[in-house]
């Protein structure tokens, strides 16, 4: 087989209606096959230890249990191509898969940014040619012949184009360019940060898993709370002590077609019940799927603002430069180590990893509780782009707007009247704070104020 170089992928940054927009091209040698046992995922451009690659190859071998990992990696495909809040069709993002060395991760977040899915393949059997992150070509034909993967036979699974299982034309190209949302990248900025900050709230054993999930409302919009009763959960229409919310129950239904093969269910959420978002992991043979809820199916995890304290400070940009440049694709992120290579503290690491993931460059495992290195092809100067109140608070320092107060109290001028902050409790007398009260992340005015605060301690050193 010949292939045509093509170029690396791209991202084309657009205005529309004064709004930052992005076309992302992905360009594959050729379509994604599975014939006679042998899963073949073409690749577009991506990043790996050698370096940039049109089309690199991270690994050639088998995956012991073929129809988990078939029907894990259609789940993850199903929502790359899922919009659970207003649906309308157009929608064909791509999975992203990341090679450690030790396991291969597909990851994709639904179009309206509210579900994050994840299959983590463990103990790869074979031959792990470079580490690095690419998009996964999934296309029609391919998916339809996943779903009628069955039986024990293992699966010879190939990732680049070496690998193809069968011939093409010669030089066949696959191109596709797609919308990608700011939504959908300042997700995969949030819902890691989200998550740092869940626990493990409830563990069930195959059988009772399945009992559970097949108990849940059919309803899309239906909320439930999953609350623990002894070694079994059980559904109550509102909160209860270690429970955990469900709102819009339809958006873990691909959930339901890996049941045949559950071992375990585990639920994460935030310790102390101040969050509605949830995470939700089946443990498969082999193999983990990990399925992230925003709070409510019309929020997406873009909107949370739980980056933002992080990326205010002025070293974050700096310390991410260096912390990114000692991230090599270990399949898990120590903040410790990272702490003591780079000689920063460990909130100055773990500030940086929040930069790095606005970028795309870093997820969080809840199961390992720890990061985890990731390249999507993404410019990191578009971070401050995707968050408008950083923008916003950054230009109110600018403009000279923040007074501050003694007793950690300031004040903010703004076209909408003056706003009264108390900096350390991040409460503010405006209708966003009012609205919310902190539940996705800081108002513009009380980020302005933290900034203009640690400004002045800066200046008087």
């Amino acid at each position: 087989m010949v292939y045509v170089r093509a170029p690396i992928v791209s991202v084309i940054i657009s205005i529309v209606r004064g709004m930052t927009s992005a076309v992302q091209a992905y360009t594959y040698a050729g379509p994604s096959v599975l014939t006679d046992g042998r899963l073949g995922l073409s690749t577009s451009g991506g990043t790996a230890l050698s370096g940039p690659a049109a089309h690199p190859r991270f690994f050639s071998g088998l995956l012991t249990h073929a129809a988990p990992a078939a029907a894990g990696l259609l789940a993850v495909a199903d929502v790359a191509l899922a919009r659970y809040h207003q649906p309308r069709p157009g929608w064909t993002r791509d999975p992203v898969v990341t090679c450690d060395g030790g396991r291969l991760r597909f990851e994709s977040f639904s179009a309206c940014g509210g579900v994050y899915a994840r299959l983590d393949v463990l103990a790869l059997d074979g031959d792990v040619l470079d580490r690095g992150t690419t998009n996964v070509d999934v296309n029609g034909p391919l998916r339809e012949a996943l779903a009628r993967v069955g039986g024990r036979d293992p699966l010879h699974v190939g990732v680049g184009p070496d690998e193809l299982a069968v011939t093409t034309l010669d030089g066949a190209v696959v191109e596709k360019k797609v919308p990608l949302p700011t939504r959908w990248l300042r997700g995969f900025a949030e819902v890691q940060v989200m998550a740092a900050g869940w626990d493990l709230r409830a563990e069930l054993a195959g059988p009772q898993a399945v009992r559970f999930l097949r108990s849940l409302p059919k309803g899309a919009r239906s909320t439930v709370w999953a609350v623990p009763a002894g070694r079994d959960l059980r559904l109550s229409s509102g909160p209860g002590r270690g429970g955990v919310c469900l709102s819009g129950a339809g958006r873990v239904a691909t959930l339901l077609p890996l049941l045949r093969f559950a071992k375990a269910l585990r639920v994460y959420g935030p310790a102390d019940g101040s969050s509605t978002a949830g995470a939700w992991e089946l443990e498969l043979p082999g193999m983990r799927y990990t399925l992230a809820v925003s709070p409510e199916p019309w929020r997406g995890f873009s909107g949370e603002g739980q980056v933002l304290d992080a990326l205010a400070t002025d070293e974050a940009a700096a310390d991410a430069d260096l912390v990114g440049m000692l991230l090599n694709f270990e399949p898990t992120v120590e903040l410790g180590l990272l702490a003591e290579r780079s000689g920063l503290p460990v909130e100055r690491v773990r500030a940086a990893l929040t930069q790095l993931g606005t970028s795309g460059r870093v997820g969080y495992d809840l199961h390992e509780a720890a990061h985890f290195h990731r390249e999507l092809p993404y410019d990191k100067d578009q971070v401050a782009e995707l968050n408008p109140r950083l923008t916003a608070a950054r230009k109110l320092v600018e403009a000279g707007a923040v007074r501050l107060l003694p007793d950690d109290h300031a004040e903010v001028t703004t076209d909408g009247g003056l706003r009264r902050v108390r900096v350390g409790e991040g409460t503010c007398n405006c209708p966003w704070w009012f609205d919310h009260r902190g539940s996705r992340g800081p108002c513009k005015h009380v980020l302005s104020a933290r900034i203009a605060a640690r400004t002045a301690v800066e200046a008087a050193l």
